[in-house]
């Protein structure tokens, strides 16, 4: 079992990614698919597909589930209305295309990252520890790097940083960010939805958050078992 103040003492190790990040000019937590400006998009209503209307009738799940995201976790907020993920797109491990429907089945923390992002680096290690605890068939951590270009520095970044655990997904077009600016969900990096086992959003967090920890934890827990 992996101890979370050892792979992310949270908020220190936050600022000091934050403080690190500014005085290397990165624009970390709200940076836009041009990696400038802190403006989103309202929030998208979601649409009127079979998948979007049978989302939004989750309603009160979202609510639930939301509800148990305290302490380091309390920026997650409840999908209002939930809508279908399932088309979002992206390389897996094996460097094909997929989409979130071929995690159906699964309860989903998708993550959206890059090296450029300190706070994004910060979390790395405890989404690797959470998944490597909490991973199974009926939950799954999937962090998409977002970095443009090649993958060696991502994945030498990874390496580096200890992360073993996590399966490698890729967006290098940020086609995948800006599908979630568009819907109203990111702000910049690192954004993080729950995803339900029908491809439904369930809840959404802008910036970083201590995932080893038990507050992320019970928010699993809370999110499998309803």
């Amino acid at each position: 079992m992996a101890d979370g103040n050892r792979f992310f003492p949270a908020r220190r190790l936050i600022l000091a990614a934050l403080v690190a990040g500014a005085l290397a000019g990165a624009v970390a937590v709200y940076v836009s698919e041009s990696r400038s400006g802190n403006n989103a998009a309202p929030q998208a209503a979601a649409g009127d597909s079979k998948d979007d209307v049978a989302c939004a009738a989750k309603s009160d799940r979202a609510k639930k589930v939301a509800a148990a995201a305290t302490g380091e976790v309390a920026a997650l907020l409840p999908a209002d209305p939930p809508q279908s993920m399932r088309s979002l797109a992206f390389h897996g491990p094996d460097g094909k295309p997929m989409t979130i429907a071929d995690h159906a089945g699964k309860t989903v923390l998708l993550n959206l990252w890059a090296t450029w992002c300190a706070p994004c680096r910060a979390e790395m290690p405890a989404l690797d520890a959470l998944q490597k605890e909490k991973g199974s068939d009926a939950f799954q951590v999937v962090a998409v790097n977002v970095d443009a270009g090649d993958d060696v520095k991502p994945k030498k970044f990874l390496a580096d940083a200890g992360v073993h655990t996590l399966g490698y997904y890729r967006d290098s077009t940020m086609t995948l960010f800006n599908d979630l600016k568009t819907r109203g969900l990111a702000l910049g990096l690192p954004v993080t939805m729950l995803i339900d086992g029908e491809g439904c959003l369930i809840a959404h967090m802008n910036g970083p958050a201590e995932w080893a920890g038990p507050d992320a934890k019970r928010l699993v827990e809370t999110a499998l078992g309803s």
